[in-house]
């Protein structure tokens, strides 16, 4: 998506389980502006989390999480990277450590699981210059800018569950919520 492109996220449908035999929610959300989304699933693996990941998870450097890492597509074009990560006391033995896709995306599946994820998550939005896998996996020239959102959920009950980390080429607009204050 060029920068031109007019695009008010909404992160809530992507923190709202879905119905069965309901569409994803990136699917849903471009076919509402007649276009086309999809994604592309690369790998799920066991790795050492990133630095942001362990502090949120509050696990040791050396401990292990899963991530599923996706490539997310729009009109077929390559548009974001997303690597989503699972404490592996959540995720082992699920269908979040396993390759395929999850009916009804991971936050269905957490939900299921009993880890309900809270409607107003953290969400950190840096902009960075794309590594040259980034740039090969997204067809960008060597040293293209890119945003980085990395969106930290917790269950409704507090409980840290996922953590998003998103490079993505697109044009971001957010509405932001007010909240009473008792």
């Amino acid at each position: 998506m060029t920068s031109d492109d007019s695009w008010v996220g909404d992160a809530q449908p992507y923190l709202t389980p879905r119905a069965p035999g309901e569409r994803d929610a990136w699917s849903t959300e471009t076919a509402a502006r007649g276009r086309r989304g999809g994604q592309r699933l690369l790998a799920v693996e066991e790795a050492l989390a990133p630095t942001p990941v362990q502090t949120f998870f509050d696990i040791a450097p050396d401990q292990q999480v899963f991530v599923r890492r996706r490539l997310i597509l729009l009109d077929g074009r390559a548009v974001e990277l997303a690597d989503s990560y699972y404490p592996r006391r959540i995720a082992h033995g699920t269908s979040l450590a396993k390759p395929g896709k999850i009916p009804g995306g991971a936050v269905t599946l957490l939900a299921q699981l009993g880890f309900v994820p809270e409607e107003n998550p953290l969400e950190d939005v840096a902009a960075a210059t794309a590594t040259g896998s980034q740039c090969d996996a997204l067809d960008l020239p060597t040293n293209a800018p890119v945003l980085v959102l990395t969106r930290f959920t917790r269950s409704t009950t507090g409980e840290p569950v996922e953590v998003s980390i998103m490079t993505m080429t697109r044009h971001l607009q957010y509405r932001q919520q007010k909240r009473q204050v008792n």
